[in-house]
């Protein structure tokens, strides 16, 4: 069986799944349950300084985003940090750390950006027996207009002040969650690091209004005739958060920095991605507030499975894996040809395939052959671009093959090069020395 122990910045868990500060990790009943499922840890929603009390609205704070079967994609929260008093708070944690010593249980903070707020909350949280913090510099709403949340993730240089307090004032480990509004992650990540932090963790919300209510017009969720912006989460950020996890494991100023990944985590496949990019844990919100606790068993047992058949034995055998092969647009091998291919057995004639690239693409799919309805790929016509793949709705029914050294491309009639076909070896590519190492 495969070891799914984890080992981040010195923090235990016996699996690397951890709940996401959020409304599932309010309150000790809510992370008693989380454990009792299978969770290997937790970050605490996210506390803040004993000044005045937070307010959350009554009414929805939910807006969705759904698939086909109304398969929840996506989700777009308007609620704030914790509202509970933070002495309860604090003596649930305690309570819960000593029932469940084996598992990893982080504070998230976000108070003002005065030193004194934070040298004040710091040592409160220590003594609960927390494993570490988790800085929130992520929140787009609500907090983020009182100076705090993205406010402070937006600006590197406040990002840099912060970690320094933390370091300062505490023997726990910092862990810096990034915001993902922002142009670039990796200026954020690269103050972070360079002022002390143990960790990153990111995405945390992306700002976002994820419709409109046509009769009322007015955003949704609806408050009382209004709407606001919140913070969109779920399956459709994970592609955002898997590119911004990669930029950083992959930039040679934050090369090595931990990073705790969070985005759209709902099966043990996208934890492995992540991990795979970098990530040396992954935390999970909607899939948990969508499908109950228990999707930690399915994620444990897939994961496990998934690397036991792969002959990875621990999770260090996965983690990275995939960095080397990220690199810049300008590095891809543009040598490489690769051209669709119909399993006539599997295609079921829905002329999906043909329609999408004869009226977008580079009609390379035919419809008709000698006086009958059937779909093939014109090699000469056919660039590689994969949209036939994706429009199919038969997987697998539609594949992408290369092309071997020497073959003659039909469409440029020239031979297929193979020199660089791993460009991780490539002496442009600058990850090719972090790849070599």
């Amino acid at each position: 069986m495969a070891d799914l122990r984890n080992n981040f910045v010195g923090i235990k868990s016996p699996n690397p799944f951890w709940l996401a500060s959020a409304p599932p990790t309010d309150k000790a009943y809510n992370v008693e349950r989380a454990f009792k499922a299978g969770w290997g840890g937790v970050v605490w929603k996210t506390l803040g300084s004993e000044g005045p009390p937070v307010v959350n609205v009554n009414g929805p704070r939910y807006g969705a985003i759904w698939g086909a079967d109304r398969r929840l994609l996506g989700l777009n929260n308007i609620e704030l940090i914790t509202d509970r008093p933070l002495q309860v708070n604090l003596q649930e944690m305690k309570q819960v750390k000593m029932n469940w010593p084996d598992r990893a249980l982080i504070a998230s903070i976000m108070v003002p950006c005065v030193e004194e707020e934070w040298k004040a909350i710091l040592p409160l949280v220590e003594e609960t027996g927390a494993d570490g913090i988790e800085l929130n510099f992520g929140c787009p709403h609500g907090m983020s207009e009182r100076g705090m949340g993205a406010a402070v993730g937006q600006v590197p240089e406040y990002i840099a002040m912060v970690v320094r307090w933390c370091k300062q004032y505490t023997r726990m480990p910092v862990i810096t969650k990034l915001t993902p509004n922002i142009t670039d992650i990796r200026k954020p990540a690269r103050a972070a690091k360079e002022a002390g932090t143990d960790a990153v963790s990111l995405i945390n919300t992306i700002n976002s209004i994820v419709s409109v209510d046509l009769d009322n017009f007015a955003p949704n969720p609806t408050v009382g005739g209004k709407g606001s912006h919140g913070g969109y989460c779920g399956p459709a950020v994970k592609p955002i958060a898997l590119n911004m996890v990669a930029e950083i494991a992959r930039d040679p100023e934050t090369y090595g920095l931990p990073i705790s990944g969070i985005g759209g985590v709902t099966t043990w496949r996208d934890a492995a991605e992540f991990l795979a990019l970098g990530a040396g844990n992954v935390q999970v919100c909607t899939a948990a507030m969508t499908y109950g606790f228990k999707i930690v068993e399915e994620m444990i047992s897939g994961l496990s499975d998934w690397m036991d058949s792969k002959g990875h034995q621990t999770l260090d055998d996965i983690c990275g894996r995939a960095v080397p092969n990220v690199t810049d647009w300008q590095y891809l091998n543009l040598n490489y040809v690769a051209k669709a291919h119909i399993d006539q057995d599997a295609c079921i004639k829905c002329g999906r395939c043909h329609i999408a690239c004869e009226d977008t693409s580079h009609q390379a799919i035919t419809n008709m052959v000698d006086g009958l309805r059937k779909f093939e790929v014109m090699e000469d016509e056919c660039v590689g671009c994969n949209l036939c793949v994706n429009v199919c709705p038969v997987e697998n029914c539609i594949t992408m093959v290369g092309l071997e050294p020497g073959k003659l491309d039909q469409r440029t009639g020239k031979p297929v090069d193979a020199q660089y076909a791993n460009w991780t070896t490539h002496p442009n590519n600058p990850m090719a020395v972090v790849a070599a190492e």
